[in-house]
């Protein structure tokens, strides 16, 4: 007999999700402790966040709710009346969240023909994940087959017996090898350090080290520029990159005053116990960092945070460049420059070196303040990042400056402006 999928109540998840908003300790730890995969645990921190408004406008979205449920409500009452199995399937349970009927079964039950006639009832059905669904199967219901069901509810059957495999193990010594290697050598790909590894004598497939890699944010970086036929998401758009004028002698990117150009990207932090992500926000011609933040996860929430910090600080660049990952391509992100009337430049892709200013800020940070210590937890490691970030900006002359100091060459600059 197969074993039933776990199911976590709200109030576990109300438990565990501000454990999580601490960003006290790594995702990895939070999920060895309470027995979920990290990638659960990210789930439910979007859908926190998401719904986070509802506790302080709780009113109107009851009474929204209430308004589609008495407009489903009559379309049942009519459809009650079709005869046959449409009578028998009105009988099945109608899903609710946080105790509120949000849509009707029937109004899915009698097939794609009723979809048509009733689009809110099909919004509601998409609108439910897989495990609210699989909450919706009843075995024991005799009037309906469990194939019926779940052919009506949209589900796979095949995943009312799926087996989690168990909670996802990150090994943090083999991580952090594979982010030394790859800081050293950024053109390397996850073969190529799988061969490094392996000659070092790590008992590892390529296929981890790939997958590592992923969860990481790296991928090696082209030493040309490809073209690449594969479509972006239409749902995020991918902005042309921007900084081909700016480009001077052998290659290099010269930008001639502040708020021209700001860049930012996320790094991978190793901290025992699990990993972080760093996020910073650089000014090309001062190469000071003017935002940054640690997070355990990496989503839409942390780049979005930095940027409003920085725009708050310091003001508004002309352009702003990052690489084309989902966080940075998100309507969240680019509606937040848009607003702000800033034009969006994205590397090309595999194209880090196209954002060589945050690249090189966060290989000299790792090297002289990461991969020199093991921190023990990650007050210790936040500490020593704000430890080297005000190092960094105030105290360390920059060559390229005439060996001024950071952000007095940005303040300074900033002054003249004004």
């Amino acid at each position: 007999m197969s074993k039933k999928r776990k199911s976590y109540s709200a109030e576990f998840k109300t438990k565990v999700v501000p454990e999580l908003l601490k960003e006290e300790e790594p995702a990895a730890s939070i999920a060895s402790r309470y027995g979920v995969t990290v990638q659960t645990l990210n789930q439910w921190k979007k859908k926190f966040l998401e719904n986070a408004s509802l506790a302080f406008d709780a009113g109107e979205a009851t009474k929204e709710y209430r308004e589609k449920i008495e407009k489903l409500e009559k379309e049942n009452e009519a459809l009650a009346k079709t005869p046959g199995k449409t009578t028998i399937e009105r009988d099945c349970p109608r899903p609710s969240v946080c105790g509120v009927v949000v849509t009707s079964f029937l109004g899915r039950a009698v097939g794609k023909h009723v979809a048509k006639r009733n689009p809110a009832a099909k919004r509601g059905q998409k609108s439910l994940d897989s495990s609210n669904k699989r909450g919706l199967v009843d075995s024991k219901l005799e009037s309906l087959s469990l194939t019926r069901q779940c052919h009506l509810l949209g589900l796979n059957r095949s995943s009312l017996y799926y087996r989690p495999k168990g909670i996802s193990k990150y090994d943090p010594n083999l991580m952090r090898r594979i982010d030394e290697i790859y800081t050293k050598r950024s053109t390397l790909g996850y073969r190529m350090i799988h061969a490094k590894l392996k000659e070092e004598g790590y008992r590892v497939g390529h296929n981890k080290v790939y997958r590592l890699m992923r969860t990481m944010g790296i991928a090696a970086i082209y030493p040309k520029r490809r073209r690449y036929t594969n479509q972006a998401d239409k749902e995020h758009k991918v902005y042309p990159y921007a900084l081909e004028a700016f480009k001077a002698e052998k290659g290099r990117i010269i930008v001639d005053r502040l708020n021209r150009v700001w860049s930012a990207d996320i790094t991978y932090i190793p901290v025992k116990g699990g990993f972080m992500y760093l996020t910073a926000i650089i000014d090309w011609h001062s190469r000071a960092i003017l935002s940054w933040q640690l997070s355990n996860t990496m989503d839409t929430s942390l780049i979005t945070g930095v940027l409003k910090e920085a725009l708050e600080h310091y003001g508004i660049p002309e352009i702003f460049n990052s690489d084309q990952g989902s966080q940075y391509t998100s309507k969240e992100h680019t509606q937040l420059l848009k607003d702000n009337a800033i034009t969006i430049a994205m590397n090309g892709k595999g194209r880090s070196i196209d954002n060589i200013a945050i690249e090189r800020f966060f290989r000299t940070l790792k090297y002289e303040k990461v991969y020199i210590k093991e921190y023990e937890n990650v007050k210790e490691l936040k500490r020593g990042i704000k430890n080297f970030m005000d190092y960094n900006n105030n105290k360390r002359f920059h060559s390229s400056l005439g060996y001024k100091k950071l952000m007095d060459v940005y303040l300074q600059n900033l002054t003249k402006a004004a």
